[in-house]
């Protein structure tokens, strides 16, 4: 008889610690969202690049806050790990960076993320998308975390490449946006891949 694999990371090892904040090259700060960035994430919906590529809805601000409470509970069911992206003295947020997805017994999870137009242009998601890897490699000990973007989003497709994700593959009309089914990108990196530059 051949015996189970033992889990990639142990159960209860997010649950049992605070979610952290970090702080990327002095400038801008990852933190968990808080109940007073839901009228920040309610705007947000409004965005139209967010709208398009992250189909997020529209959300009142209570419905904001509501989120937000849920976010914090898949933290401590260990099902996601959901980040603000804010100015480091203590602005308002500009963006959203997580992991979805998360299996922890599999070892994986994936990569979410969007700016404002005040975030955007100045490589804070490529440098957040390093920072929240190395989190997830070396403190969580996951094994594989993955990027999907439309192949429509040339934007994304950047961050994932800077950030030292490489390219797949292309999964065919694999994610229904407003325009219709878009073809998917699938880009990659496990816990060896050597980091960017």
């Amino acid at each position: 008889m051949t015996e189970a694999l033992a889990p990639v990371v142990a159960a209860g090892r997010m649950s049992r610690s605070a979610q952290p904040s970090f702080v990327l090259r002095g400038r801008m700060q990852l933190r968990p969202w808080q109940g007073s960035d839901a009228l920040v994430l309610a705007e947000s919906c409004l965005d139209p690049d967010i709208q398009q590529w992250n189909r997020p809805g529209r959300l009142t601000v209570d419905e904001a806050q509501e989120k937000i409470a849920r976010w914090r509970g898949r933290w401590h069911s260990e099902k996601a790990a959901i980040w603000a992206v804010a100015p480091g003295d203590g602005g308002a947020a500009v963006g959203l960076i997580g992991l979805a997805d998360l299996d922890l017994r599999g070892g994986s999870g994936e990569f979410l993320y969007w700016l404002l137009p005040a975030g955007r242009g100045g490589g804070v998601m490529v440098d957040a998308t390093v920072r929240i890897s190395r989190w997830a490699f070396e403190e969580l000990g996951l094994h594989r975390l993955r990027i999907t973007h439309s192949v429509a989003n040339p934007a994304s497709c950047r961050v994932a490449t800077r950030a030292g994700f490489r390219l797949e593959g292309t999964m065919r009309s694999a994610l229904l946006h407003a325009d219709g089914w878009h073809d998917e990108h699938l880009h990659a990196r496990v816990q060896d891949d050597p980091w960017p530059s």
